[in-house]
């Protein structure tokens, strides 16, 4: 069968884009899965299991649905209702409001942060993975060179090597084991000592971990490739990377339930413990983890939204793939406890024992668990892979932010049809920013970095977005502009999260996090002076954007007072509205050859009753004019007037 250029077969309708200089999804599935990918990351598998049991079992459940309610779902659609209106990145869409573009250099700050230590986690579940491809799991038991006298594995000695001389020194090991307060586990040494060989200080590099390094430049060449031709490339890799995690933790599921004491790690999961709901820390979590899970403010949720087509409806999308993340974050809870309530019937300790956040849980109790079951080394297999996963999907969008604001930025048909070399550069510094988390002190740094880079100034971040959507542009333009889009204006509930609801929430998880704050510690090791001070000027660095450009619009912007010069730089840019000359229709139709002149209202108006005055009088003319007496002494009016 004859073909065209492009593949299409002749006669067929050829699919285009819509917006053919920039580009679009492929379809409204892929930006669906790739914003699934995006929200449903690491943290849905190590932080929302241990909240939920740390904060009142399901008595957590409860604020945390709350808070979705009324800050997840409206604050994600009014990210994806902001990029998708301009077909814009996290840059282009300031031009709402000029003097507010520093909001969106402090995404891409953040962005820029949270994308070098995440490729680092996904490195180390790389790493983990290639390691699970052997007979037996190498953290299993304790006679390895890397292992301490302290160490105490809880499948044991292998029976198959011991002789009958030395079953008395099992037993007595055995007799340890209960006695000691404090075990170390195969796993944890095998983290600490070998992946790691962590050093004893944040500031005592020392050498670079060549496999971890290997699987680093692994990892960066799999996210550039995935990202070769931008969405459309990464919308077809999302297919498999957003739904095969679901097909992964599922067989977990199934596998854990059927595992002896796992009823007990699930009831200890969701046994609600009312008393909590009282507690303001457990509101104050449960607004943070829907903030943080859903990625509002890092700027990719406005990227993504961006390639939609101008009428896409991302009312509906964000109501799905907000549900969707938060359904994710309550099943693999069930996935995770269902293997630690097994592994604690098995050590005869409480779940609260075995139980860990973070790295903890995804490379140290985890892995435990999964050396006590059949087959282990597929189920390790099987869960690093869905790490991966997990981990790439956010990792794609994070890269993309950053490119899709250069690119937007620079505007030139160069770099637009030259985006690959953009993706390439920005893939390549991200990995030689990376190299340091993998010397011997990496894992302080990826944590000061977790927690202090992409902290409370994401909180900063979103509610300035929020006052200059809603109070410096205007609600009420931005009201009109949605409907424009969708064809239906914000459903009353979501305008007064918008103006009132989200942002006191937001107002409220900033003023609990400074409260609550606590210096951040890893295990028993206790973090310097100098290093707290470094991450608060990595938090402070993407918030200080915002009023250093504040003040440089204003002295750049006309007028001669201040007031003026301030006014000038919050107005919307000529440019501000939809992408395409299609769409600017009302308030937006600009001058040109295919549009109309745009004047003021009342000039139209009076414009329209001068025409229509003019045109009564034509017809009064015209028809006194045209009058003829007829035979019977009546008229006849062959062009009779309305």
């Amino acid at each position: 069968m004859d073909r065209i250029k492009n593949g299409a077969v002749p006669g067929e309708p050829v699919k285009k884009d819509e917006n053919s200089r920039r580009g679009n999804w492929g379809n409204q599935i892929e930006f669906v899965l790739t914003s699934v990918g995006y929200a449903v990351g690491l943290g849905n598998v190590w932080r929302f299991p241990y909240l939920c049991y740390r904060n009142g079992g399901g008595a957590f459940m409860f604020p945390y649905f709350i808070m979705l309610v009324f800050c997840g779902i409206p604050l994600f659609f009014l990210e994806l209702s902001f990029g998708q209106f301009t077909s814009l990145g996290c840059l282009g869409v300031w031009k709402v409001s000029p003097m507010f573009k520093g909001v969106g250099y402090g995404m891409m700050v953040v962005s820029t942060y949270i994308g070098i230590y995440y490729n680092v986690v996904i490195c180390i579940a790389f790493y983990y993975f290639f390691m699970s491809m052997t007979n037996l799991l190498p953290w299993t038991y304790c006679n390895n060179p890397w292992n301490t006298p302290d160490c105490t594995g809880v499948v044991g000695t292998p029976l198959a090597n011991a002789t009958f001389a030395n079953v008395s020194a099992v037993v007595s090991g055995l007799t340890e084991i209960v006695n000691r307060t404090k075990r170390t586990s195969p796993s944890e040494e095998y983290w600490r000592n070998y992946v790691l060989n962590i050093s004893d200080g944040i500031g005592n590099f020392g050498e670079v971990r060549l496999p971890i390094l290997g699987c680093l430049a692994v990892s960066w060449v799999v996210v550039f490739l995935c990202l070769i031709r931008g969405v459309k490339s990464s919308g077809k890799v999302v297919y498999f990377t957003a739904t095969f995690p679901y097909v992964v933790l599922t067989i977990l599921f199934i596998r854990g339930i059927t595992l002896e004491g796992a009823i007990s790690g699930i009831k200890y999961y969701l046994t609600p413990q009312w008393e909590k709901i009282l507690d303001a820390k457990v509101w104050g979590d449960a607004a943070s983890q829907i903030f943080y899970s859903l990625g509002c403010a890092w700027g990719g949720l406005i990227t993504m939204a961006s390639y939609n087509k101008f009428h896409n409806n991302c009312f509906r999308d964000s109501i799905i793939i907000s549900v969707t993340n938060c359904g994710t974050s309550v099943y693999a809870g069930f996935v995770i406890f269902s293997i630690l309530g097994f592994m604690a019937n098995h050590l005869g300790v409480d779940v609260s024992e075995v139980a860990d956040h973070g790295p903890g849980l995804a490379f140290v109790a985890y892995p435990e668990a999964l050396t006590l079951l059949p087959i282990s080394p597929l189920w390790s297999l099987l869960f690093f892979f869905m790490l991966i996963l997990l981990g790439l999907g956010t990792q794609f969008c994070l890269l993309e932010t950053l490119v899709t604001a250069v690119v937007d930025e620079i505007g030139t048909d160069w770099i637009i049809k030259n985006k690959t070399y953009v993706t390439l550069g920005v893939a390549i510094v991200g990995f030689l920013l990376g190299v340091p988390l993998t010397t011997r002190a990496g894992i302080y740094w990826l944590l000061l970095m977790d927690n202090y880079a992409a902290s409370f100034s994401l909180v900063v971040i979103s509610c300035i977005m929020c006052i200059c959507i809603m109070y410096v542009y205007g609600h009420k333009n931005y009201f009109k502009d949605v409907e424009m889009m969708l064809g239906f204006p914000p459903p009353l509930f979501f305008r007064i999260c918008w103006k009132y609801v989200s942002p006191f929430i937001i107002t409220f998880i900033l003023i609990f996090t400074v409260i609550q704050y606590k210096p951040i510690t890893y295990n028993d090791y206790v973090y310097p002076s100098w290093s707290l001070i470094i991450g608060f000027a990595m938090a402070l660095s993407s918030v200080i954007c915002i009023p250093i450009y504040a003040l440089f619009k204003i002295a750049v912007s006309e007028g001669s007072t201040f007031l003026e010069r301030l006014k000038n730089s919050v107005k919307p840019d000529p440019d501000w509205g939809p992408a395409l000359q299609e769409h600017r229709k009302g308030r937006y139709a600009t001058t040109g050859p295919e549009s109309v002149e745009v004047r003021p209202l009342k000039e139209e108006l009076k414009d329209e009753g001068k025409e229509k005055l003019k045109e009564k009088e034509t017809e009064k003319k015209d028809e006194i004019g045209l009058t003829i007496p007829g035979s019977n002494g009546s008229t006849l009016n062959p062009t009779p007037s309305a």
